[in-house]
């Protein structure tokens, strides 16, 4: 069968094409840049999930590459309202350039990889076999056809292949704006810290975000109007759009005065006017073509992290694609309905989050003069509210934490609504961990040749049956590989229409005995079994897999 052809060489397009390799798939990357990753002062923040995706592609310089926060704070003025330790939870904030510079290097080293650069998409066609694609060379006009079994769009927030796919992306495209630096400077605070109405100058809302090598990330929050176009980094030059009237050196030297109280030296190294749209295609998929991660959806209004949620996108297709290029898919159309749960999935949650923030705005976003004042002395909003603020900085709640995907009967995942007064809950913190479609939790695994490893280790290559056996840790694998449920459960994976590999488990939350879980490639809970039941879990296989299922006692 023909490789999957997927447009954009960005850290999401890599990564699928790594998670593709994984499951054994060959992919064609077409890159319309050169294959160089500038520097700049874009970064993204990784969570438990994330972090875990990235880690088995083959992604092994997070360590590195990455700091890793030991707290975060929230101030008003010069008061601490908020501090939340992060020792148990941790958050990874590393530059983008170095996660493209990583994940390249592990596509340069991966030969089911065809990576092509200087490769701009002019023509698409697709067929009821597969996608075919006319590209041109970007240095001398030459144009060359290629040949797909699936094409996936991962070339940004203006598509072309979203355009001639004659997708819409309706949404509003000016929601926040920030002026955002790079700066090499000694702060004497080593968390990160997003301060509301600073008191040294008119700032509404300046950020400090600690990346590797000394560097930081600097925020300030700026009233909306037309962005600036790119400028190389000068330090005595003035910067309209960032701010207008002034120097982007003055507002630099007046934030870190104000933290420090003098100046301390410091090294400006890249900035930027970046404005933060909130869009979401119409589809996700049109045939045998997808998009993903910026040419599906953009948001960044209070920290959202949009290229986290891309890479969930590469998590969830990846297996999809993997199923149907390997004919395991079900349904009576292989791969239809299979295919088809990625847009139900992925744009159902990102939908979620853009309404939990359209919820949330009117309670984050300070008013002005009289109702301002009014408001912080009759309410105090704005400490009942500033936990809200944290979500969408750490990848956590509504507004940044892994979603689960639990269908409603019309195939729309659950929605969970923002309440005033709460945090922004995601529906993997509202949901117990046997509840279908939660992220599983990272539990520590015995395989069946007895070698000791972690759930979250295991996927992304099948489906994993996960039994819950307590005792297994202190007996020898030559005695519980024979007895009990295990030469049962082992037939039965076998058996089943989908690869799946049989792990054993000392205890899972909330699971009893002799449970089994049935869990997908991106580590979603398809289901679980009381027991070795072999037409259940047969049933949460052709379910998953996109074919009808009839369940007895599964759930």
């Amino acid at each position: 069968m023909d490789p999957v052809i997927i447009v954009g060489a960005g850290p999401v397009g890599l990564a699928l094409a790594l998670a593709l390799a994984r499951h054994d798939v060959p992919s064609i990357v077409l890159d319309e840049g050169t294959g160089v990753c500038p520097e700049g002062p874009r970064s993204v923040v990784l969570t438990t999930d994330t972090t875990a995706f990235l880690t088995r592609l083959g992604y092994t310089r997070a360590a590195s590459d990455a700091a890793r926060w030991d707290a975060f704070t929230i101030w008003r003025r010069r008061t601490e309202v908020l501090r939340l330790p992060l020792a148990d939870t941790p958050v990874l904030h590393l530059p983008q350039h170095r996660l493209q510079r990583g994940l390249r290097d592990a596509v340069t080293a991966t030969p089911l990889i065809q990576l092509t650069p200087l490769t701009r998409v002019a023509e698409l066609e697709q067929d009821r076999d597969g996608v075919s694609v006319r590209t041109v060379n970007t240095q001398d006009g030459s144009s060359t056809w290629w040949r797909g079994s699936h094409l996936v769009g991962c070339d940004g927030a203006r598509s072309t292949v979203r355009k001639l796919l004659k997708i819409r992306f309706p949404g509003r495209p000016a929601v926040d704006r920030h002026a955002v630096a790079t700066i090499r400077v000694d702060l004497p605070f080593t968390e990160a810290r997003l301060h509301r109405e600073p008191p040294w100058r008119g700032d509404r809302e300046a950020s400090a975000r600690p990346l590797p090598d000394g560097l930081w990330r600097l925020d300030w929050r700026l009233p909306p109007g037309r962005p600036a176009p790119a400028t190389p980094v000068d330090p005595h030059a003035t910067w309209p759009g960032i701010v207008t009237g002034d120097t982007l050196l003055a507002r630099v030297k007046a934030t870190l005065t104000g933290w420090c109280d003098e100046l301390p030296p410091y090294e400006l190294l890249a900035a930027a006017d970046q404005t933060a749209q909130h869009r979401l295609a119409a589809r996700f998929r049109s045939g045998r073509c997808f998009l993903a991660g910026d040419a599906a959806h953009l948001h960044g209004a209070l920290g959202m992290q949009n290229l986290a949620d891309g890479l969930r996108d590469a998590d969830n297709l990846s297996w999809r694609l993997a199923l149907a290029w390997h004919l395991h898919a079900g349904g009576p159309q292989p791969g239809g309905s299979l295919l088809d749960g990625y847009e139900t999935e992925r744009r159902g949650a990102v939908g979620a989050r853009l309404r939990a923030v359209d919820q949330a705005m009117p309670l984050l976003r300070p008013l002005r003069g009289w109702q301002q004042t009014r408001r912080s002395l009759l309410t105090g909003s704005f400490r009942k509210h500033a936990v809200l603020l944290a979500d969408g900085q750490l990848g956590t709640g509504r507004f940044g934490g892994a979603p689960a995907y639990p269908a409603a009967p019309s195939g729309v995942p659950t929605r969970v609504p923002v309440q005033r007064g709460t945090r922004a809950t995601s529906l993997t913190e509202s949901l117990p961990p046997t509840a279908p479609g939660v992220l599983v939790a990272d539990v520590p695994v015995l395989t069946t040749d007895g070698s000791k490893d972690f759930l979250h280790a295991r996927l992304g290559a099948g489906f994993l049956l996960l039994l819950v056996a307590p005792g297994t840790t202190v007996w020898s694998s030559q005695h519980w590989l024979s007895a009990g449920l295990m030469p049962r459960l082992s037939e039965v994976a076998a058996a089943l229409p989908v690869p799946a590999e049989v792990l054993v488990a000392e205890s899972y939350p909330e699971a009893g005995p002799h449970t089994v879980l049935l869990v997908r490639p991106d580590g979603h809970l398809v289901g679980t079994t009381q027991g070795c039941d072999a037409e259940d879990l047969q049933a949460l296989a052709h379910r998953a897999r996109g074919g009808p299922a009839t369940l007895t006692g599964a759930s």
